[in-house]
């Protein structure tokens, strides 16, 4: 999976944001975590819708039983980088777990990339949302 996101990363970084492949024409952003554990630096592409001034993005882990890696940095790390076409900005990262707000906010992700319809049926948990609110 890494040497997947680092091809990933790489485009995005030399585009302008722009990636081809699954990800063509989707919103994507480069997120930039600390480490729970080791406290590196660890970066991933991730789909986003916005809401409002917030971007959204899921941690869905396509699916799987168990939430991605990133997530559980950014619940030890909430301040968090993230990388939007050319620009960087500083974000705090608050996750929704449930109840109405993390419902809306996740059909919006389902409306403009229907596979996350998907990734709810084929798990037991529910999958968290997470609001990125960029720093002035």
């Amino acid at each position: 999976m890494s040497d997947w996101n680092s091809q990933i990363i790489e485009e995005f970084r030399n585009n302008a944001g722009k990636v081809g492949g699954p990800f063509e024409g989707a919103d994507l952003l480069l997120l930039t975590t600390t480490g729970a554990k080791s406290g590196l630096s660890r970066t991933t592409p991730v789909a986003y819708v916005r809401d409002g001034a917030n971007l959204v993005i899921i941690a869905s882990k396509a699916g799987a039983p168990t939430s991605p890696d990133w997530y559980h940095n950014l619940r030890a790390n909430p301040e968090v980088t993230i990388e939007v076409g050319t620009e960087t900005h500083k974000a705090t990262a608050t996750p929704i777990t449930s109840g109405p707000e993390r419902d809306r906010l996740y059909a919006a992700m389902v409306e403009v990339m229907p596979g996350f319809a998907e990734y709810e049926e084929k798990t037991d948990r529910v999958i968290p949302v997470v609001t990125l609110t960029l720093e002035n």
